[in-house]
């Protein structure tokens, strides 16, 4: 490609010609990722959705790469633009914001991309695009308040042998194959071939082992029947000093003592009653005499308003007391409750409350004290309930734990230690839905629990090596020749 000599306001033959590139990778782009991402995703939509923009990048002026990069992002972003708006609650700055970081992200992961390739380096390309991405996903999980919650790998999550990976590497690993097998198949041409090979041998491995894993895996440890029960709450919600919130009380008990005989855990949602200090004991003492009377270990989230706590309160079924975990990790702008500090392990079990599992430290601290099965009392917003029951099962995939998750306005989701989803239903209104499945207490090793995020500091690594790497390579002038693509001329 020739040097940019002309103004950008010259509408040149070369610029025109660059803009008619642009046109159609942003568009595809922009279309892959709405679809390939968001809350639904159509996940073999995910591994094609950056390619566009990564073959047109080396092709046309750095600043059109970045602003298409910029665009086709933001525009695919918008698949969550009602959830932040309509029901997160984010103030329009926050939620622009939202949109526009991770394109400012694909914008210099594009750019990066593009001065490797186009100074002869494309496997330093072909691992640029995934360490950026791998970093700023890790970046956002420990630095916010967000967690992992956005990490590409949940778009895999009901692809079982590629969600295997997470056993190794977490999550991290995975966002590195969806990014790193388009960045590689952009960065070949008739003389680079084997970089596109090499990645998709590397995908067929890791797909090839994910299989073998799966194969071999075979539940094991006691059975443990457990009882999901969940509604729609959001906007039915009352305190139990209310008629409607004694009414909720009476409903819930009335539920849990129809469950069937042999039941061993019942677990009920994130906040599904509310109290105060003083009201609290018509809460406690009907669920701690129902525990002991069907010998049925309850767990069960309540708030209590003037205590400032989101807690999950554990009824045994040897009648002993309550114990009360309390939720770590809360919605910015939308819990304004004093987070606690302590985990909370039942015999072989332990007990979180919904996006406290966003974040894998937390995961991995309640597996390496011996949790095989996590109780998950939850709330999510109705849109999400997929997505976020799906992060849920990466986090149990990554540790080897089952998941309970029991979700008010959401969905109910029992999966094993492997990312198999046992059961599966949604709220759908202001009755509890009830789900039941048997479960097996014994979870699996992994090396992700002990090893932690190694995988996320070498991408860290990476991306400052790949970073130095291209500034000297511009130092020096070294620029190659990129042939332009022939289905966008």
């Amino acid at each position: 490609m020739r040097p940019d000599t002309t103004s950008p306001a010259d509408p040149s033959p070369d610029h025109l010609r660059a803009a008619a590139m642009a046109l159609p990778a942003l568009a595809l782009s922009a279309v892959l990722l709405y679809f390939g991402t968001g809350l639904h995703p159509v996940p073999w939509l995910t591994w094609l959705a950056p390619l566009p923009v990564l073959l047109l990048a080396p092709r046309v002026p750095a600043v059109l790469a970045a602003v298409t990069a910029l665009v086709a992002w933001s525009i695919g972003g918008l698949n969550l633009w009602t959830l932040s708006r309509d029901r997160l609650e984010m103030p329009l700055p926050a939620a622009l914001l939202t949109l526009l970081l991770p394109a400012a992200l694909a914008a210099l992961a594009v750019l990066l991309f593009r001065a490797l390739v186009r100074q002869g380096r494309p496997i330093l390309a072909a691992t640029a695009v995934p360490a950026v991405w791998v970093s700023a996903e890790y970046l956002v999980a420990t630095l916010t308040p967000n967690g992992a919650v956005w990490n590409l790998a949940f778009t895999q999550s009901d692809v079982l042998p590629v969600i295997q990976l997470a056993a190794l590497t977490g999550g991290w690993g995975i966002t590195f194959l969806l990014m790193g097998l388009p960045a590689a198949l952009a960065a070949s041409d008739r003389r680079r071939w084997r970089v596109g090979v090499g990645a998709l041998v590397l995908v067929a491995l890791v797909i090839g082992l994910g299989a073998v894993r799966l194969g071999l895996a075979h539940p094991h440890g006691p059975e443990r029947t457990v009882a999901l029960l969940a509604s729609r709450q959001q906007g039915d919600w009352a305190p139990l000093d209310t008629p409607r919130g004694r009414e909720r009380l009476d409903d819930m008990l009335a539920r849990l003592r129809a469950l069937p005989p042999g039941t061993d855990v019942a677990v009920l949602p994130e906040g599904g009653s509310v109290a105060t200090s003083a009201t609290l004991p018509l809460f406690t003492g009907p669920l701690a005499a129902l525990a002991r009377d069907r010998h049925m270990d309850i767990v069960a989230g309540v708030i209590v308003t003037d205590a400032d706590h989101n807690a999950a309160m554990v009824f045994p079924a040897t009648g002993g007391e309550p114990s009360t975990y309390l939720k770590q990790h809360m919605v910015p702008g939308l819990e304004p409750y004093t987070p606690g500090d302590q985990l909370l392990l039942l015999p072989g079990a332990g007990v979180a409350i919904c996006k406290d599992l966003d974040f894998p430290e937390l995961a991995r601290e309640y597996r390496r004290r011996g949790a095989e099965l996590m109780y998950l009392p939850a709330w999510d917003f109705d849109l999400d309930g997929w997505q976020h029951a799906r992060t849920a099962v990466i986090r149990g995939v990554e540790n080897g734990f089952w998941i309970v998750r029991s979700a008010a306005d959401g969905n109910l989701t029992v999966s094993d230690p492997y990312g198999r989803v046992l059961a599966e239903t949604g709220t759908t209104g202001r009755a509890l839905t009830t789900l039941t499945a048997t479960v097996r207490t014994g979870g699996t090793s992994t090396f992700f629990t002990y090893g932690g995020d190694w995988f996320a500091w070498l991408c860290l690594a990476l991306t400052v090596l790949l970073s130095v790497t291209v500034r000297r390579g511009l130092g020096s002038g070294a620029a190659q020749e990129v042939a332009p693509i022939s289905f966008l001329s």
